[in-house]
């Protein structure tokens, strides 16, 4: 069973349980209200009558029992009159309409019994009054019947009445659980569509109660199961990238290092040729080797928990220039420094080897020389170290996969270098364990400028 259906059939219960209570009780009530008083009506008529007859008693005392019956028959006139009787022992003196009942002695001034006889509902009342110094017992009945006849068309109208509300109340139960769960519909109806891909699909209540809300956290599950899978593709394709890169990077050197030594083991070459073969074979290798150590330390950075402790910034760089200006002196390039002082939280080598690529790579622009400038300072509560040289620059298409594993803006350049295309994809890792940021600026015959923002230690 559904759960409108269950909805309708607990409203249509609660309504019925509600009304049919409420109206047996007050239809019960105000049956025995009506009986009580009808009761009552017919209790002071009884005491009507007897006054009546001790009046007449009263004013001629040697009257016979004839006038007494004379005036019982006079007042026997009342719609509700039933019957009359009075009897002074077993002799019936007067005696019109229903027959007595026979009733229980009692020590009580007045008796009464309620009754039925033929679908009529009686009230008798009896007494004893004295004449002449006699007992008269004076019995009366009363029909009650408007009484049980206004309670039965009560029961019809309250079953007619309770008949259309039960009709009109289960349309309008059905109809507000309509609307109640038609949020729930439209839910389950967006999930069956993300269950069957698709990612678009939304609830977009138009509610704020508490189906609305569970509306908006389900929109709000979708999107974040909507990002997680896009971010699951990205990462699949740039895996698939990844690879197709990487047997790329081995298949040239492989290639050469296996067709040179093929060439060395079935030629007898002479000592020139095969020198160069096994240079060609050693440098390869040895670019073989540094991808694999490359490779090695990506994996071991996402893996491990960095043991930081406040640097010196500027006295690290300065440390850091000084041992490289000798290198790039001798290939015609100026490396310059100029940092203002400031304290950051770092892995001082891994640190290091950050601005030794970008510096590296900055060289690996150049062509016949230029310059290098290493500038650091405090900016909005950040360390800014800046990179710069006037190298060949990139284009701005290349900017956006500067940072991916094995992309190099001049591929024969890079590789004619020894780049492995990971120098940067390490930088970038660096900085994000240090929870930093690296941005790229460059223009094609202008140069580069890379910026690198680390949090500061202030105070």
């Amino acid at each position: 069973m559904r759960f409108r259906q269950k909805m309708v059939l607990v409203m249509v219960w609660l309504l019925t349980l509600s009304y049919g209570v409420g109206g047996v009780l007050l239809i019960r009530q105000n049956f025995q209200s009506s009986l009580k008083q009808i009761q009552t009506n017919a209790e002071e008529s009884y005491e009507m009558i007897l006054k009546s007859i001790q009046l007449v008693n009263f004013v001629d005392i040697q009257q016979d029992l004839s006038n007494i019956s004379n005036t019982l028959e006079t007042m026997n006139t009342s719609e509700s009159l039933a019957g009359m009787s009075l009897k002074r022992g077993e002799k019936v003196l007067y005696q019109n309409g229903e027959n007595i009942e026979e009733m229980a002695e009692s020590s009580s001034e007045f008796t009464s019994l309620l009754f039925t006889r033929e679908s009529r509902h009686l009230y008798q009342i009896s007494g004893e009054i004295r004449t002449n110094g006699k007992p008269l017992e004076l019995t009366v009945v009363y029909d009650i019947t408007s009484v049980y006849q206004a309670r039965d068309a009560q029961i019809m109208t309250y079953h007619q009445v309770l008949a259309i509300l039960l009709l009109f109340g289960g349309g309008a139960a059905w109809l507000i659980s309509f609307l109640m769960t038609k949020p729930l519909v439209k839910v389950s109806r967006t999930a069956r569509a993300l269950s069957n891909g698709d990612l678009d699909a939304r609830v977009n209540p138009k509610t704020h109660d508490e189906i609305g809300q569970l509306g908006s956290d389900f929109d709000n599950m979708a999107d974040r199961l909507s990002d997680n899978i896009s971010e699951l593709k990205n990462s699949m394709e740039h895996q698939e990238m990844f690879m197709g890169s990487f047997a790329h990077e081995l298949k040239t050197p492989m290639t050469s290092i296996i067709g040179y030594a093929d060439l060395i083991r079935s030629e007898a070459l002479g000592p020139e040729e095969s020198q160069e073969a096994a240079n060609y074979i050693f440098s390869e290798g040895k670019r073989l080797e540094a991808l694999s150590f490359k490779l090695l330390d990506l994996l071991m950075m996402r893996n491990q928990k960095l043991k930081m402790v406040p640097t010196d910034m500027k006295h690290m760089i300065e440390n850091l220039t000084h041992h490289l200006q000798p290198v790039y002196r001798k290939k015609g390039i100026a490396l310059q420094c100029r940092c203002e002082p400031g304290i950051c939280m770092v892995e001082p080598d891994l640190f290091g080897s950050v601005i030794a690529n970008l510096v590296d790579n900055s060289r690996k622009a150049m062509d016949n020389g230029g310059n290098i400038m290493i500038m650091g300072d405090s900016y909005k509560g950040n360390y800014r170290i800046r990179v710069i040289d006037n190298g060949r620059g990139m284009p701005e298409e290349a900017i956006r996969h500067i940072t991916e594993a094995f992309y190099r803006v001049d591929k024969s350049r890079s590789r004619a270098q020894g780049g492995a295309g990971l120098g940067l994809t390490l930088c970038k890792e660096i900085i994000n364990l240090h929870e930093g940021k690296i941005a790229f600026a460059s223009r094609e015959g202008n140069g580069t400028c890379v910026t690198v923002m680390i949090k500061e230690i202030t105070g």
